[in-house]
């Protein structure tokens, strides 16, 4: 899952981005809405985290002006505790959910989560089940026949993507942006090696590999 942070003050979002990171999502962040509106020309987010008051262009003014775009990824919306006003006009501004500060690190993990559910269909639980293989999105475990496979931080995140995107096809760069932030400069071949790497570890004792090739296209995960 790839999320925008939204929020003007430094500590809190640079903090939510390194506890976002343990948990293997990548992050990109911004600390007004004008630059959001720059990060969300030029990539695709899954949520994003949106704080209320900040500098230049605000929670609310960011989101109209990203819902005008037809951009309907999903909002979380941070809040202070005592603003229902804010809370309420935020969701009828189009916000999806919204969460009041100080928060706690695992109810916002669980919004995100109940978040990707509802905009994702295809997801009906916090477990993704393909021929066999297991992948939790709460533990970031994967599994084949109940046991456990070791995965490295980034090929889980590309494994999670394509499980969360069956039967459409990704492009290399599609997922190279995905599971990495804006800032990444690596090496060209790094997604091809990541699924070769997911293939060795996955498909063992299968006559056809999970992920697919789709020549001169990318790669998927066929329902």
């Amino acid at each position: 899952m790839k999320i925008l942070i939204v929020e003007d003050e430094f500590d809190l979002n640079k903090t939510i981005a390194k506890l976002l990171k343990t948990q293997h999502y990548t992050t990109d962040s911004a600390f007004n809405g004008q630059e959001a509106l720059d990060y969300v020309a030029v990539s695709e987010y899954d949520v994003i985290i949106l704080d209320v008051m900040m500098p230049k262009m605000d929670g609310f003014e960011f989101l109209k002006e990203l819902r005008s775009r037809g951009n309907q990824v999903p909002v979380l919306m941070l809040t202070a505790k005592d603003a229902l006003e804010d809370r309420v006009f935020g969701l009828d501004s189009g916000a999806d959910d919204y969460l009041t500060k100080p928060f706690a690190f695992d109810e916002l993990m669980a919004r995100l989560r109940a978040m990707m559910r509802r905009t994702n269909r295809r997801i009906l639980s916090n477990v993704i089940t393909i021929n066999g293989i297991e992948i939790d999105l709460t533990t970031k475990q994967v599994r084949k026949n109940k046991k456990v496979i070791n995965l490295t931080g980034k090929e889980y995140e590309v494994l999670e993507y394509l499980a969360s995107h069956r039967n459409q096809v990704l492009s290399r760069e599609q997922i190279r942006e995905h599971v990495w932030n804006l800032d990444y400069v690596g090496e060209s071949n790094i997604i091809d090696v990541l699924i070769k790497n997911l293939r060795r570890k996955l498909d063992s004792n299968q006559k056809q590999s999970i992920i697919q090739t789709k020549r001169g296209l990318g790669y998927v995960i066929p329902e």
